[in-house]
């Protein structure tokens, strides 16, 4: 009898975790020009395949896991509370596309559309010693878990402010969430 809940569980869990995530909203785009410099504000960008976002440094090739960087504005409100900051902000962390109303790490395994462009989430974007300096001390132990993701580009197009980040399912059907 235990083996058939446990299975059941089992069953239950993974079908929550294959469940589509509610769809969000971009709230802000960055593009960092070179290494270390300061981040520059877009309403759009455009993205390709092969480089990932144009006009940032970090244009990682085809093969890149790191094309784009992806952060929610609920984990700036959690690294600030962890940091006993009023705010943080989308520039201090550094990350291109600012989010809101999704949990980004539900993503993990899937593929997932901003906008037109179509994206793979390929890992979290873990803090780098920067973020003492960018936000402050402690930042990086409280971004932990909460720096965003990374994503490699499956088919580029352009991103803007007010997008849809929406979860794409396996069959190839965007869901609308």
């Amino acid at each position: 009898m235990r083996k058939n809940y446990e299975t059941a569980r089992v069953g239950k869990v993974r079908s929550l975790r294959n469940s589509t995530p509610l769809p969000g909203e971009v709230t802000g785009i960055l593009l960092r020009p070179g290494r270390r410099e300061d981040t520059v504000a877009v309403e759009t960008v455009v993205v390709d395949e092969q480089t990932g976002l144009e006009g940032d440094h970090f244009r990682g090739g085809g093969s890149s896991k790191r094309q784009v960087t992806l952060i929610g504005t609920e984990d700036l409100a959690s690294i600030a509370s962890f940091l006993g900051l009023e705010e943080v902000t989308h520039g201090q962390t550094r990350r291109n596309i600012l989010t809101t109303g999704i949990n980004l790490l539900a993503l993990k395994n899937r593929r997932f559309h901003v906008g037109d462009v179509l994206l793979e989430y390929t890992g979290q974007c873990s803090p780098c010693s920067l973020m003492e300096k960018t936000i402050g001390t402690g930042a990086y132990q409280a971004m932990r878990y909460h720096g965003g993701i990374i994503a490699r580009v499956i088919t580029g197009g352009q991103i803007e402010c007010g997008d849809a980040v929406k979860f794409y399912s396996e069959d190839g059907a965007r869901d609308e969430g």
